[in-house]
This record gives C-alpha cells, sequence and structure tokens, in this order.
C-alpha cells in the first residue's frame, strides 16, 4: 500500500550491510543466523537513530525551526546521533542528560562535547522531562527550537523504521533469503513501532520479537505506551489497522537489575561476539539484546532451519564509558 509521504533529509549510509555470522551459526549449531549493521549508518560512529532523525531533522527545517532539544540517558546514543544531524544540518542542539557533568567525559559525552551543542544536566531525569522548560527558555532568548521526543519516538520518527523494513525486504529479495524472525532492543518505541508497521505495510512476514531494556515504569507499563505510539502512527500513515497486545512480541526476562547495569547476561554476549565475529556491542542495548538472542538459542527456541536475524541498533561508543565489563 501507499502510505502518507514526509520530507526526508539524508543523513546516513543506507542501505546498512547485512551478513550472515557463520561463527556464530557455528557455535550453536545452527539455525542460520544474520546480523543488521545500524552501527554503520555513518553519522557519529553510527546507530539506528539516525534513520529516525532523517524525517525529524527534514521536518524541523522544513517548517522554519532554527535549533533542535532532546533529552536522554547520560550516555544517550540518541542524543549523540541528533547532535551530529544537527551539526550537519546547520541547526543549534540542546540535550537534556540526566546526571552531572563528568571531570572527564567518555563515550558518547565526549563525542556530544565535540560536536559543539548545549548539554542541560537533570541530574535524576533521563527522559527529557525538563525539555519543556528549556525549550521555554530558548524562545524566549528569540529561538525556534524544534523538541525531538526520547529516542526520536513520535510517528515522524517511526516512519524511519518503517522505511527500514523496506530495506530489510529487499536485501532479502536480493540474498533469495527470507528471515523467520527478526530480534531488536525496544526501549523508547520508534524502532518496534516502526519494525511491525514496515512488516505489515511491505509484507516482509517476520515474526518480530522485541527485547525490551529498560525496566522503568514511572509512566505506566511500556507495552501500553508502545501500543499507543503504534496505534498513532499506524492513524498517521493512513494504514489505520488496529494493533493490541496480541500482535506483539515483547520479552521482559532480561532485563537484569534495570536500565544501563551490565551484568552477566550483557558481559557474555559483548565477549561472545567480539571474540567470534570481531563486531562490537554495546553494554546496555544491543549486548541486552544479543544476550536475550544467546538465551533463546542456548534453549533451542528456534528450528535448526530457522533463519534469525538480529538488528545491531549501535551504540558502540558505550564501551568507552564507565560500564564494567
Amino acid at each position: 500500500m501507499k502510505i502518507k509521504e514526509l520530507p526526508r533529509t539524508k543523513l546516513g549510509f543506507f542501505p546498512t550491510p547485512l551478513h550472515e555470522l557463520k561463527r556464530i551459526t557455528s557455535y550453536f549449531n545452527g539455525p542460520r543466523i544474520f546480523i543488521k549493521r545500524d552501527d554503520l549508518t555513518g553519522l557519529a560512529f553510527g546507530g539506528n537513530k539516525t534513520r529516525k532523525l532523517e524525517y525529524l531533522i527534514a521536518d524541523a527545517i522544513s517548517n522554519g525551526f532554527d535549533t533542535v532539544i532532546t533529552g536522554g540517558a547520560e550516555q544517550s546514543n540518541h542524543c549523540r546521533q541528533t547532535a551530529a544531524a544537527a551539526a550537519a544540518s546547520g541547526l543549534d542542539c540542546h540535550l537534556v542528560l540526566g546526571g552531572k557533568d563528568p571531570e572527564k567525559p567518555t563515550g558518547n559525552i565526549l563525542i556530544d562535547k565535540l560536536l559543539g551543542v548545549k548539554i542541560h544536566w537533570t541530574g535524576e531525569f533521563r527522559k527529557g522531562e525538563k525539555i519543556p522548560e528549556i525549550a521555554e527558555q530558548l524562545r524566549i532568548a528569540g529561538k525556534r527550537p524544534y523538541i525531538i521526543p526520547y529516542g526520536g519516538s513520535n510517528p515522524i520518527g517511526v516512519y524511519g523504521f518503517i522505511e527500514a523494513m523496506n530495506e530489510i525486504g529487499s536485501q532479502m529479495n536480493d540474498m533469495n533469503i527470507h528471515f523467520d524472525h527478526i530480534v531488536f532492543a525496544s526501549s523508547s518505541g520508534g524502532t518496534h513501532a516502526g519494525i511491525v508497521l514496515g512488516n505489515e505495510i511491505y509484507k516482509t512476514g517476520s515474526n518480530l520479537i522485541g527485547i525490551e531494556i529498560d525496566k522503568a515504569e514511572d509512566e505506566g507499563p511500556y507495552i501500553i505506551r508502545l501500543l499507543k505510539l503504534l496505534n498513532q502512527t499506524s492513524e498517521f500513515t493512513g494504514l489505520n489497522k488496529f494493533f493490541g497486545k496480541q500482535e506483539l512480541i515483547l520479552k521482559n526476562e532480561y532485563l537484569g537489575d534495570g536500565y544501563g547495569v551490565v551484568g552477566d547476561l550483557e558481559r557474555k554476549a559483548i565477549r561472545l561476539l567480539a571474540e567470534k565475529e570481531g563486531i562490537l556491542v554495546d553494554p546496555v542495548y544491543t549486548g541486552r539484546t544479543f544476550g536475550g538472542l544467546i538465551d533463546m538459542l542456548e534453549k533451542k527456541i528456534f528450528s535448526r532451519n530457522e533463519n534469525i536475524l538480529f538488528w545491531h541498533s549501535g551504540g558502540t561508543p558505550s564501551l568507552f564509558a564507565d560500564y564494567i565489563i
């Protein structure tokens, strides 16, 4: 079907590579495991948020905004990519980060500072809770701030992953292969919603397995917020299909001790993929997601003749932060 079209600005290098993890496949004696390399989107060390930002930045520019503002955790991959997108597009950028300014910046914070953004430190608030008041201060100062939500997850940002599924479909056709399952991180909801909608719109026909990353439910159960975003975007695109809980697979058994808390699951995943394939995943998102996939493989959840796609959503600068690996 033809969905509502939105402006898009080129920020990343697409399509990102997709290839088989042959040594991991051999290690687990099947099924065949493939990887989608969104860590190679090219914008300030890459990552999946670049897909969303191509639509969000285009929307900001087309509507005459001169500044972008967004928020996240101290080592936010989304904020790092937003800062790079703003720099590449000639926009000012303000980041609203949880935590406090470290004496020695590392990982994503170091990159944020190199990109010349203004950082507002907000202590315990790591989901952009202070954005409205900072945006108002910018308006009073004569700026026109465009607010990008936590994770870039609104209907406009979701478009990035609707089109990502179109990209996957083309790659499956080129490789003459079908992915029975696609495994990916699910946190702010935009990636998950876009993959579900893209799977529906472009008839990809894959089973979609989201690995929940953040156990915090201060805004209510995550699945409820995910469904709200999914159905809002379904209406926004013109698909107008209603989705319920029964149509989502969201695994929450890998949350460990919470967001950004590195445990044995993440350590094992990081080391295994590095040692077997020479590929790095981050401690927060892709490490936890690949750890969940490892657990499912060890439990023989999948058949040996199936094809599994692991979506590497980036985040590797976090390996150089203060996480204990």
